[in-house]
């Protein structure tokens, strides 16, 4: 297997260099460079390896953001929806979520009021809108209790949100980006009118490269990257909150998403996951240890269980969960008093200039508006550093996704007509995944013996040889749990092959990073 084919550009200065491979820094990575801004990105981890993969996985407005007033925020990612919807179709999908009126919560006509602003407050145009539902007649009421009888189904998208971030970090390189996962920036010091950036490898070399600009969106770490790497420590601008969720097994058959409101004031989901599971989420609690240390709690369990079996006919049970995640939400700390009250937007703040090297820091911010507080970003990099170029991300479409809403929806069974060695379920799985680049990943494969080892459920060599060339995986772990979801298919000692092969073959090509 020969090396990846990104291979690091030798810039110095760049005009811009970016810390974390979240959406927000692949998302201004990607922008930068499509502007003609020279443009590096280092990753401590893996990209999407922190709050980007932890997600409900959603492209949305924000329902309830609409109770605390958050109109712009609402209306920005309502915008957005059908824009990321359009750039990367293979792997947003529309779907549609039921909203059971429980009697004893927020009123029918305040429920209607909230679902007329979401239909027409962002310019939905594609997504169908909200209909009304009697959920004792309609399918879509058979899995719940049978006092929930009336309800609303209205329109947001789902995401694969660690793909999401590759892909936007995939597209920066090929336009022209310096990539570096597993790369820490140990230091940041001015020298003049540029910064000089120190970066530590995964093999504990430490170099250095140059600067006019540093982009700080490192989410949960942003003070912790200004605290080290600054040396400023007295960084206190974001808010850690912790969030969970729940896999367990397929609750139902049909296609919609359920969302429910509990007699918290808070909503969770119950959304259609990976084709036999469904996943439960989220919860809201601040959290004040390490991100990396994140993990459910048994009251979170219990919460998430005994929210869900509210509606469920057939209740949620703690035997029921085949896998857990949980991650952390770095918002901005605007001081309010509740975890689910503390604000869902973005906030920017730059500084430097006039002879001074700049510096900006993202606090906050969503999967579904990552594109906007991309374009904010870069507004701001231009007015201290120089413009380039114009805004151009909401008409280009992500790696794989150049093709009609209609051809991804059916891409699937138009990659089986093109290869039926793969057999439906592999190729569904990776039209939707890859879209129009899993022909790339085939080129050359006549059959099934083409696709090379065989590492469980439907994944093989191709695929990995693939993955670590072409998408910077380089462990299992990078494979199963964020180019793909095969961690919930693979047995342990399948996924332990699998890491053994990715540590042979990268050790036979000399793959540092």
């Amino acid at each position: 297997m020969a090396t990846q084919d990104h291979a690091q550009q030798t810039v110095d200065p760049f005009d811009v260099f970016v810390i974390g491979g979240g959406i927000n820094g692949c998302g201004i990575a990607r922008d930068l460079v499509g502007r003609g801004y020279s443009v590096g990105l280092a990753e401590k981890r893996d990209f999407a390896s922190g709050t980007s993969s932890w997600s409900t996985k959603l492209i949305h407005g924000g329902l309830r953001y609409l109770e605390h007033y958050e109109f712009r925020l609402v209306r920005e990612a309502l915008m957005e929806r059908e824009v990321l919807w359009a750039m990367a179709p293979h792997i947003i999908r529309p779907l549609r979520f039921v909203l059971p009126h429980h009697a004893g919560l927020r009123p029918k006509w305040m429920l209607r009021i909230g679902l007329f602003l979401y239909d027409h407050l962002g310019g939905r145009k594609a997504l169908p809108p909200t209909r009304t539902v009697h959920l004792n007649r309609d399918p879509v009421g058979a899995p719940l209790k049978p006092q929930y009888t009336h309800g609303f189904e209205y329109s947001d998208c789902w995401v694969d949100d660690a793909r999401f971030v590759v892909l936007n970090a995939r597209d920066a390189a090929d336009r022209g980006a310096a990539i570096m996962p597993r790369t820490e920036v140990v230091g940041v010091h001015e020298n003049g009118a540029l910064w000089d950036i120190a970066l530590k490898g995964a093999d504990g070399a430490t170099r250095h490269v140059s600067a006019r600009a540093v982009v700080n969106a490192a989410g949960p770490w942003v003070d912790d990257v200004l605290s080290a790497a600054f040396g400023r420590n007295d960084a206190h601008n974001v808010r850690l909150v912790q969030g969970s969720h729940i896999v367990v097994r397929q609750k139902y058959k049909h296609d919609r998403a359920y969302i429910f409101q509990n007699a918290d004031k808070r909503i969770i989901f119950a959304i259609p996951y990976e084709d036999d599971f469904t996943l439960i989420g989220t919860t809201d609690r601040d959290y004040e240890d390490d991100p990396r240390k994140a993990a459910i709690t048994p009251q979170e369990r219990a919460y998430l269980c005994e929210s869900a079996s509210e509606y469920f006919a057939e209740p949620v049970r703690e035997s029921d969960i085949v896998w857990t995640y949980s991650g952390v939400r770095p918002l901005y700390d605007d001081g309010a008093t509740a975890a689910q009250e503390a604000t869902r937007d973005y906030v920017l703040k730059a500084e430097g200039g006039a002879g001074r090297p700049v510096a900006l820091n993202v606090f906050g911010g969503k999967l579904t508006t990552y594109r906007k507080l991309a374009e904010a970003a870069v507004e701001r990099i231009g007015a201290l550093i120089g413009e380039k170029g114009a805004p151009w991300t909401g008409s280009a479409p992500l790696p794989g996704g150049d093709m009609t809403l209609d051809a991804a929806a059916h891409y699937g069974e138009t990659l089986l007509e093109r290869h039926p060695f793969l057999g439906a379920v592999l190729a569904r799985r990776l039209a939707r995944l890859y879209g129009l680049n899993a022909e790339t990943l085939l080129e050359g494969v006549a059959s099934e013996a083409d696709l090379g080892r065989h590492f469980g459920a439907t994944l093989y060599e191709r695929e990995v040889d693939y993955l670590m060339r072409h998408e910077w995986a380089a462990s299992a772990e990078d494979i199963l749990w964020r180019r793909t979801k095969l961690g919930l298919r693979l047995t342990a000692d399948e996924a332990a092959a699998l890491d053994e092969f990715v540590k042979t073959v990268r050790s036979s090509t000399g793959a540092a990073g």
